[in-house]
């Protein structure tokens, strides 16, 4: 395995595929080795683009095929340009670098699943789908778009599982309404969903008052943290003795960032998981969008890049 700095991995693009009109799949392959780290069904990895702009894709391909990872990429005309870089800046033959796989969306033990997509939020879906398919656990899959045609995967998935996928075009059929599709759960039942910021969020008005229905959801954004009031603090660093101070409107990774204390970071808003440290003491002011509300309440992991500290003094295991 070719592995650069940092524990990142050289690969080349061995095959890209177009899903739909805006929707293209890129297989990636190692370059000096046969195989590529193993990974969990929900699993993301970070790439590296040719813009050198890097964005967190999940893995959509078979976790028992080690020597290919596959990751779905749709084009937004009005993003930041890692999804352009890739689309525009890279075909097959391609090297690109990415990061070994990390999970924060993996499938937990329940009685049944009901997988919610939206769009492009179809991707973490996949693996977990054919998890849940191959422990014999009942499942069904709502995935929702503007039409089929442009909903990647929806014919594949269609003729693979039947009837247990339900294709909802909103062009066609108007808004879906969640409050219906997941009314009466029973208990026991874990509900995962992917998509735009809407669609978690009814997903998870609809199951908030149903016993023992569970939600997990993951975001490709990061959430509207306007409203949120800054407050200075400091963080002292437990392993190295070192104290900073955090300011109104910057970061704890912006001070790591100027003070060349080296931390190992990706999207900076919150979505991907990387700059995840351990806290030792002090009240955390969780801004992210990859801990569950129980791993908020422990108090003991954080993402350096937006949240914050309410205590006014923190320590981190660094």
């Amino acid at each position: 395995m070719s592995a650069g700095p940092g524990g990142l991995i050289d690969v080349r693009i061995i095959e890209r595929r177009q899903l739909t009109d805006r929707v293209d799949e890129f297989t990636f392959a190692p370059i000096q080795s046969n195989s590529l780290p193993h990974w969990s069904p929900g699993s993301h990895i970070d790439v590296h683009t040719p813009a050198g702009v890097v964005r967190q894709y999940s893995l959509t391909s078979d976790p028992d095929d080690h020597g290919h990872y596959r990751i779905a990429v749709a084009k937004c005309e009005d993003g930041r340009g890692g999804s352009l870089s890739l689309h525009h800046g890279s075909h097959e033959a391609s090297v690109l670098r990415i990061s070994p796989p990390r999970n924060h969306f993996a499938l937990t033990r329940a009685l049944k699943y009901v997988f919610v997509a939206g769009g492009i939020g179809i991707t973490p879906l996949i693996s977990l789908v054919a998890e849940a398919e191959s422990k014999g656990r009942p499942w069904s899959l709502l995935y929702t778009g503007a039409d089929q045609a442009h909903m990647a995967y929806a014919t594949e998935l269609c003729e693979r599982y039947g009837d247990r996928v339900v294709i909802h075009s909103s062009s066609n059929e108007g808004r879906v309404t969640l409050f219906d599709q997941l009314a009466g759960l029973p208990p026991g039942t874990a509900v995962y969903t992917c998509g735009p910021e809407s669609l978690i969020a009814d997903a998870t008005a609809a199951c908030a008052d149903q016993h023992a229905v569970d939600v997990f959801y993951e975001r490709f954004a990061a959430t509207d943290n306007a409203a949120a009031q800054d407050s200075p603090f400091e963080v002292s660093l437990a392993l190295s003795g070192r104290t900073v101070e955090v300011p109104i409107g910057r970061s704890i990774l912006d001070v790591f960032d100027d003070e060349g204390i080296v931390t190992v970071s990706s999207c900076r808003e919150g979505v991907c998981g990387t700059c995840e440290a351990e806290v030792v003491s002090g009240e955390v002011e969780h801004r992210d969008s990859v801990l569950t509300s129980e791993e908020r309440a422990e108090n003991e992991t954080m993402m350096l890049c937006v949240s914050r500290c309410t205590s006014g003094r923190l320590v981190l295991d660094l």
